[in-house]
């Protein structure tokens, strides 16, 4: 099975940091992302917010493995059991979770100008998680395609690094050029496991983001005596593509669009002196916000567009489906 070309994936592409108050990708990045399905940003989240984010982070963790399994809001921690030892390992649905930390990095310059650049400016957050390697706890992520779709627009996930990710220690394998097919991911692990040609590890810093296409093939290995490791992935869609393509209806992306004015003004309120994002939103998609944040931070999925996993619960992908059938949740993205 032939992933990339070896001659333009044999290592990472550098990135160049981001200049200061620009917060739109360049031409080049946007160019190596498509061609890639990855893209590498230094230094993009700034030092104050990086650590709400920590802190934050570690209060979910903390809450979540507090609650009573029959708890209803225990759905929104995922475990998984390791040696006979139950380890939780993702929290889902961040906004409506006490830490205004996550709004204020969905409406930062940082995040946004990444989503206008790919999505354009109608671009819908779609997920929020917290996906985290527990220190000791260094599971394999089995290589995989987030979401498998006709690739009409982009569809990507922008994952800020709250803690180191280091070569040897679990970081993640990418495997450039990937995105631009469905992958037979079971075939890659049993012909190659994790040394399929081409495939680079990605190492990153705390406040350092991953831009990845949800269709490029990563994964990463199983490693013993590992640190923590803390990721946050926000997903986006064009507002066009979901219109064509699903799984869900214009309700529920006004729903999700309701989010960003929040993000907006939690990020204006904690950084008065910072620049702000202009959002450019097409009068057609705007939404009208109410009055109770509250009521508007969890929007939950009922359908999601299927992944490449190699598992009983991966759905085939033809193109020309269009709306991705209704499955379980498509599983976590590596962290």
């Amino acid at each position: 099975m032939t992933l990339t070309d070896p001659g333009t994936a044999a290592a990472a592409p550098a990135v160049p940091a981001v200049a200061p108050r620009d917060y739109h990708l360049t031409p080049e990045e946007i160019a190596r992302f498509d061609a890639q399905g990855y893209l590498v940003l230094r230094g993009r989240i700034p030092g104050e917010l990086l650590a709400r984010l920590q802190h934050a982070a570690d209060t979910w963790i903390a809450e979540g493995r507090a609650l009573d399994e029959g708890d209803p809001a225990a759905s929104d921690y995922q475990w998984a059991t390791r040696a006979g030892e139950r380890r939780m390992f993702r929290v889902d649905y961040l906004h409506g979770k006490g830490q205004p930390a996550s709004l204020e990095l969905l409406g930062s310059p940082a995040v946004l100008g990444i989503a206008e650049s790919l999505a354009g400016p109608n671009a819908v957050p779609t997920y929020e998680s917290l996906v985290f390697k527990d220190t000791g706890d260094g599971a394999a992520i089995d290589w995989h395609q987030d979401a498998v779709h006709p690739r009409t627009h982009r569809i990507f996930n922008v994952d800020v690094y709250l803690d180191a990710s280091r070569a040897g220690e679990g970081a993640l394998r990418v495997a450039p050029g990937s995105h631009l097919a469905p992958v037979d991911v079971c075939q890659l692990q049993e012909e190659y496991g994790w040394d399929a040609p081409g495939v680079i590890q990605v190492e990153l810093e705390p406040g350092d983001v991953l831009v990845h296409d949800v269709m490029v093939v990563h994964g990463s290995e199983a490693v013993t005596g590992n640190r923590l490791r803390r990721t946050i992935y926000y997903e986006f869609r064009a507002a066009e593509q979901i219109a064509a393509e699903g799984p869900w209806d214009a309700e529920w992306v006004d729903r999700r669009l309701r989010l960003l004015p929040l993000g907006l003004r939690r990020h204006a309120r904690a950084y008065p002196g910072a620049e702000q994002f202009a959002w450019n939103v097409a009068p057609e998609f705007a939404p009208v916000v109410g009055d109770d944040d509250e009521a508007e931070l969890r929007i939950a999925h009922l359908v999601h567009s299927p992944g490449s996993y190699c598992s009983a619960g991966s759905v085939p992908f033809t193109a020309g489906d269009g709306a991705a059938p209704e499955v379980d949740p498509i599983g976590e993205p590596t962290a």
